[in-house]
């Protein structure tokens, strides 16, 4: 059994993360089959309720496991059925097609990881990322919130680009030689901080809709963006077609 180590100076929570997404992809841990408690992963791992959680989280998130009300989490099946495989055009903003909006940069920098941002990135903790804060306005009204997130060694033409004008998925594909190949959406639900809700113009805590997108090339993460769209204005669009 692979044990966390602690003169290794990764954080906890991703040695438990490696170690059981390991169990997850080596068959050790089948599909559908029941995972250990978080209590016994304490004990087992001797590490604390917050890093298993954290861990857990990540591991549902990217569909690798599943909770079940009163039952507990268990392993999912993650694979694409063949023949219904998709393509579309990739677009940083999917909101409904006619829609004029504008753009405005907050933060255009780098940063290094912070929170589960070196998972999210498939990145070592110590390495820099491209971080790029835009507010979407249409009509002059704030709509969308959008954060992105890149590493840094992948191409650091972001941070010198008018990004209120250019399409950041242009610039890496057309400077940058930066091929997108596939993303991978999750919508959900988001209720937002105080600096959220004052750029959006609602209050601290509303309830807003959250769109994560993890943007491949081939199978490498180039990019994560989260954004934040006020619930009662537009949709998110996402159009698909069938491969030929």
């Amino acid at each position: 059994m692979t044990l966390i180590d602690r003169d290794n100076h990764q954080k906890l929570y991703l040695q438990l993360y490696a170690i059981l997404r390991n169990k997850i992809d080596s068959g050790e841990w089948a599909v559908d089959s029941q995972m250990p408690t978080e209590e016994e992963l304490c004990k087992t791992y001797e590490i604390s309720k917050a890093t298993v959680r954290i861990a857990i989280a990540e591991l549902a998130r990217q569909g690798y496991l599943s909770r079940r009300q009163g039952k507990g989490t268990f392993v999912c099946k993650r694979v694409i059925p063949e023949g219904l495989a998709m393509f579309t055009s990739f677009k940083e903003l999917m909101l409904e097609a006619g829609i004029n909006f504008t753009t405005k940069v907050l933060a255009q920098t780098v940063i290094m990881p912070i929170d589960d941002l070196d998972i999210k990135l498939d990145i070592a903790e110590n390495k820099h990322i491209i971080y790029i804060k835009r507010l979407r306005l249409i009509d002059n009204e704030p709509i969308l919130l959008q954060e992105t997130y890149m590493p840094h060694n992948i191409c650091p033409l972001p941070l010198l680009e008018d990004l209120e004008s250019n399409s950041l998925l242009e610039v890496l594909e057309q400077k940058c030689s930066v091929k997108i190949t596939s993303v991978q959406d999750y919508i959900g639900i988001a209720y937002l901080n105080e600096e959220e809700g004052r750029l959006l113009g609602l209050p601290e805590g509303s309830a807003a809709l959250l769109l994560e997108q993890f943007f491949y090339s081939g199978k490498n993460k180039i990019l994560y963006t989260r954004s934040i769209k006020r619930p009662d204005r537009f949709k998110f669009f996402i159009e698909l077609e069938r491969k030929q």
